[in-house]
């Protein structure tokens, strides 16, 4: 189970409406944490109303970048754990995603921005989730990492990355990697962290595939 901030929301103190911000992407899962420069002014009052509030906002990403009101079904809401004014009117903001929702239905728009109803009960299991992988989905998961990493000419520090939770790994690296939208949205849609790593793995290793049919 991953370690909560004593400032964090529990299930039961989800709220009933959430402000969204549709955002190709930009997304974020339980753990993650996503950085976010706003200067667009109904997002500049989206966030000053969420620190009024209860700091949580929906990140979602549009179902079609086209198609200015279609949203995915599921987003993860995350709440704002850091906030900077800039002195040319941008708000500098890191989000820490909290729970998963699915979209019951949207209201109307408050100060410009997006209002939904969401349904949190699917993923209740965003609190509390303790299931591990197991140890072969593990290694084919770093694995097929440690190659893509080696492909993209990405250095990192293997010893740090083999500490940290699974679920912080991955929660990060979905945000961090250069993933397709709809990659991303896969894996938010994945149901436990299992799922999720083997989705990723799946991701990882089409796109190994796709590149060595391009040489």
């Amino acid at each position: 189970m991953r370690k909560k901030s004593p400032f964090t929301q529990s299930y039961e103190q989800l709220p009933n409406t959430l402000p969204i911000f549709p955002l190709p992407g930009a997304v974020v899962l339980p753990g993650g944490a996503l950085p976010l420069n706003i200067f667009e002014p109904r997002y500049l009052k989206m966030i000053q109303d969420a620190m009024r509030d209860d700091q949580l906002i929906g990140m979602i990403q549009p179902k079609d970048e086209l198609a200015d009101r279609s949203l995915c079904d599921t987003g993860c809401a995350a709440r704002i754990i850091r906030y900077s004014e800039t002195s040319d009117g941008r708000l500098e903001v890191v989000l820490e995603g909290l729970c998963r929702f699915n979209i019951i239905e949207e209201l109307s728009c408050m100060r410009g921005y997006r209002l939904i109803k969401p349904d949190w009960a699917r993923y209740q299991h965003d609190f509390s989730e303790q299931d591990s992988c197991t140890l072969k989905d593990t290694q084919l998961f770093m694995s097929a990492l440690h190659r893509y990493f080696i492909k993209e000419n990405i250095d990192v520090d293997w010893s740090v990355i083999e500490e940290l939770p699974q679920q912080t790994l991955v929660s990060n690296l979905v945000q961090q990697l250069a993933l397709s939208s709809e990659d991303k949205q896969l894996l938010i849609e994945a149901s436990t962290l299992n799922d999720r790593v083997k989705s990723f793995t799946a991701i990882l290793t089409d796109d190994e595939n796709l590149h060595a049919t391009r040489h």
